[in-house]
C-alpha cells in the first residue's frame, strides 16, 4: 500500500537519507524530503530538520516520516519536543519492530554513520510493515500524550 513519507537529514545523514529515499520510491510510496540535498555536505543544525518534519507528522500532515543524522541521537532527541511525536531511534530488527509494535512510533530515526546502509533499509521495511499493537500499550502512549499538556 502506497503512503506519504516524509524524510530529512542533516549533512552527517545525507547519504542514508538518498538511499532510503529511492528505497521508499521503489516501493511505491511517495517521498517528501526536507532536506538536506545528497551532493551538500556543509553542515547544518540538525533541530531545524527535525522540527520542520516532525511539525508535519505532529499536525497530521504526513502520517510518518524518518529522520537521519549522523548516530540518529540529536534527530531522535529534537523530534520529540514536538507535540504528537514519538521518534524512536533504532538500531537493530528488534527494536525497528518493538518502535511500532508498542510504540506506535510515528517518526523513525537512523544513524547513518552507526548503521550498515543495507541493514538501515531492512530497519524501515520491518518499521512500515509492522502494526501497532494497543491495548495496554495505548494506556501507555495516552499517558505519554498527557505529559504533552
Amino acid at each position: 500500500m502506497s503512503e506519504r513519507i516524509g524524510i530529512a537529514s542533516d549533512h552527517g545523514g545525507r547519504v542514508l537519507k538518498e538511499k532510503v529515499s529511492q528505497y521508499l520510491r521503489s516501493l511505491g510510496h511517495q517521498v517528501f524530503d526536507y532536506g538536506v540535498p545528497v551532493d551538500d555536505a556543509d553542515s547544518v543544525d540538525y533541530p531545524d530538520y527535525a522540527q520542520t518534519l516532525a511539525k508535519e507528522v505532529g499536525q497530521g500532515q504526513l502520517p510518518r516520516g524518518i529522520l537521519i543524522c549522523g548516530t540518529g541521537i540529536g534527530m531522535s532527541i529534537a523530534a520529540n519536543k514536538i507535540s504528537g511525536i514519538r521518534a524512536a531511534l533504532v538500531w537493530d530488527e528488534f527494536t525497528a519492530r518493538m518502535s511500532k509494535l508498542h510504540n506506535n512510533a510515528n517518526i523513525l530515526c537512523l544513524g547513518e554513520r552507526v548503521l550498515n546502509h543495507d541493514r538501515a533499509l531492512e530497519f524501515v521495511n520491518i518499521w512500515l510493515n509492522s502494526e501497532f499493537e494497543g491495548s495496554r500499550h495505548q494506556n501507555r502512549l495516552d499517558k505519554i500524550r498527557a505529559l504533552e499538556r
